[in-house]
């Protein structure tokens, strides 16, 4: 297990509202991701998951970053916030190569675009809220939870992968 369940730091669900539950699910997503790459060096961060595909726990954090940045800074608050990793389909994964100060700064980012994206829902008055090009917060926040989790198996296998931890 990657931690003892009375350290854990996500829920058990038990929110109240649809609010309190989705922004709490999406939370415990984050969170977990977190979990996943707990205590990895940037070369295990790094690591690919088999040839030729260029899936790595680095690349997943670049790129949950990434998703993060467009949902909640340019479709819902309709920022002009650029690309984090530039151009390219596969930026996000390409470009996560074993070095710490990579690593340090895809972690940077990631929690960035994560504290936007918390103040951004706490701050809106309900779930209605849409952005510019008709995005509507309830739909991202939902699309959200999907996206971790769909990206949250793939770094379990990552992770079993690298080191033999599975997880909970």
């Amino acid at each position: 297990m990657f931690v003892h369940p009375d350290d854990d730091p996500r829920t058990d669900g038990g929110f109240t509202g649809e609010r309190a539950t989705l922004a709490g699910f999406l939370r415990d997503q984050r969170l977990t991701l977190e979990l996943k790459c707990a205590g990895l060096a940037a070369d295990a961060m790094a690591r690919r998951s088999v040839p030729p595909s260029t899936l790595s726990l680095l690349g997943l954090v670049r790129h949950m970053a990434e998703v993060e940045r467009t949902w909640f800074r340019r479709r819902l608050a309709g920022q002009d916030a650029p690309k984090l990793y530039g151009g390219g389909r596969d930026a996000d994964f390409d470009g996560a190569v074993p070095d710490p100060e990579v690593v340090a700064a895809a972690w940077a980012s990631w929690r960035d675009e994560v504290a936007f994206a918390e103040r951004f829902e706490a701050e809106a008055p309900d779930l209605e809220v849409t952005g510019k090009d008709g995005a509507v917060l309830r739909t991202v926040l939902v699309h959200m939870i999907e996206e971790y989790a769909r990206h949250n198996g793939h770094a379990d296998l990552l992770r079993e992968r690298i080191d033999g931890r599975v997880g909970q």
